[in-house]
């Protein structure tokens, strides 16, 4: 079932669209992203496969952010700013705090102010510029909210892979830093990198 823009259109005329992606994984960063949507200027082959992240395939991601960032680029039919929460952050201000900070850093990233934030989830971020409206279950409700789940984690992913460059036994690229077993594997024979989260392997007692 496809998404439409009724939900945003019931807060104003400019709504940005918030989600994040890896807040479960044992590496890496949270990477969030913050989407404004001008529907009358994307095509309805966009407009319909737009939907919740994890329902698409990495291909059918990946052709759907190059679109966005066309739009972006174009000046018409998107906007977005990105932003994300590293290890050392996310060990600061716990999992969840990180990610909120994130997130209000990517709306402060858009190249304009919404009227209006919708966020996935049941918090929200402190010190946004404008009112904001938590959406439980936001990336299946919400355009604005899966187009963001989209593009962060098509980032998230690209990050993951490049990190696989540098520790190429850890098989970032194939699990993206989830605590599969070949990567729970992978850290008993070589220990935790810089970039995995201490507390999260600590629970599992994984490489401590």
């Amino acid at each position: 079932m496809s998404l439409d823009y009724s939900l945003e259109r019931s807060y104003g005329k400019k709504v940005c669209g918030i989600d994040e992606v890896g807040r479960g994984p044992l590496a890496g960063p949270v990477v969030c992203a913050a989407v404004v949507l001008q529907p009358e200027f994307l095509s309805r082959d966009l407009l319909e496969a737009i939907k919740d992240s994890k329902k698409l395939t990495a291909s059918r991601r990946q052709w759907i952010a190059a679109e966005l960032r066309t739009a972006a680029a174009n000046g018409k039919g998107a906007s977005y700013g990105f932003a994300a929460a590293s290890v050392t952050e996310i060990a600061t201000y716990n999992i969840l705090g990180a990610t909120l900070r994130a997130m209000a850093r990517a709306v402060a990233r858009l190249p304009e102010q919404p009227d209006h934030i919708l966020v996935d989830g049941n918090r929200l971020p402190s010190h946004l510029p404008v009112a904001a409206t938590a959406i439980v279950g936001g990336d299946g409700k919400c355009l604005s909210i899966a187009a963001a789940s989209i593009l962060a984690k098509v980032l998230r992913d690209y990050l993951m892979q490049r990190l696989s460059v540098r520790y190429p036994d850890y098989g970032f690229d194939r699990h993206s830093g989830y605590g599969t077993l070949y990567h729970r594997q992978a850290i008993g024979r070589l220990g935790l990198t810089p970039h995995h989260r201490l507390l999260f392997c600590r629970k599992l007692s994984l490489g401590v």
